[in-house]
């Protein structure tokens, strides 16, 4: 199993075991298949529970591309204010990748109790995986910073680098299921399931990640927008 895939599998296997009553469900993106290829060229596995309401795992393998790519959304119900998970980790054929995040659920510089329960105490990993030699910053603008926390890690990192990430992967993943288990503080004036389907449309729009287009190319619009339709919204 390649780095990316091991991250993204043990992290995914770390949270079904926090969260027993994650129950795999059937999908008919089980099996993506491309012209590309003759063989199968990736995945779609979900998980549906109640305190973490969906999990989505993708995943793309395409030797003749470089592309090996895995990612985990891990959604809270659409009317909690406890963040969403996000991992994904990457092999581009001359470099690895990873981006690493809680999603906010509501203003984090109106909600200071929030912030600072949710985020804050994750401030010590931040610094500490911000300042590891062999990472350096992945080319994101800031729109699409905009709509992700600013505690979000997404580098390139050397083989090396790469390998020495699990310990920041596993300290926000056991951090955020502390949250599930435990809760957060309310924030006030906050439609949560309204900003959420507001927040995930953007997320994983077309328009605002040009990653869609470039798995378009893989598996076409049909195939991609069901995977988007996926992890836009829970249901």
């Amino acid at each position: 199993m390649s780095l990316p895939a091991d991250l993204c599998e043990r992290t995914l296997q770390r949270i079904l075991a926090r969260h027993p009553d994650l129950v795999a469900q059937e999908t008919p993106l089980a099996e993506l298949t491309s012209p590309m290829s003759p063989a199968p060229v990736g995945s779609v596995r979900i998980f549906r529970g109640a305190a973490v309401a969906k999990v989505v795992y993708v995943g793309l393998v395409v030797p003749m591309i470089h592309l090996d790519s895995h990612m985990i959304f891990a959604f809270t119900p659409e009317d909690s204010a406890v963040p969403h998970f996000t991992l994904d980790s990457v092999y581009g054929g001359s470099y690895h990748a990873f981006h690493l995040d809680l999603i906010p659920r509501a203003d984090l510089a109106a909600n200071l109790p929030y912030l600072d329960a949710a985020f804050h105490p994750l401030t010590p990993v931040f610094e500490a995986a911000s300042t590891t030699e062999g990472l350096s910053p992945a080319a994101i603008g800031p729109r699409q910073r905009a709509i992700m926390s600013p505690w979000m890690l997404v580098n390139r990192a050397t083989e090396e680098a790469f390998a020495g990430i699990d310990a920041h992967v596993d300290a926000y993943a056991d951090h955020w299921s502390t949250l599930v288990e435990k809760g957060v503080p309310s924030p006030e004036g906050v439609d949560l399931a309204a900003r959420d389907a507001a927040v995930r449309a953007n997320i994983f729009s077309r328009d605002v990640d040009p990653v869609w287009a470039q798995v378009s190319r893989l598996l076409g619009d049909e195939t991609t927008d069901a995977i988007r339709a996926e992890l836009v919204a829970n249901g």
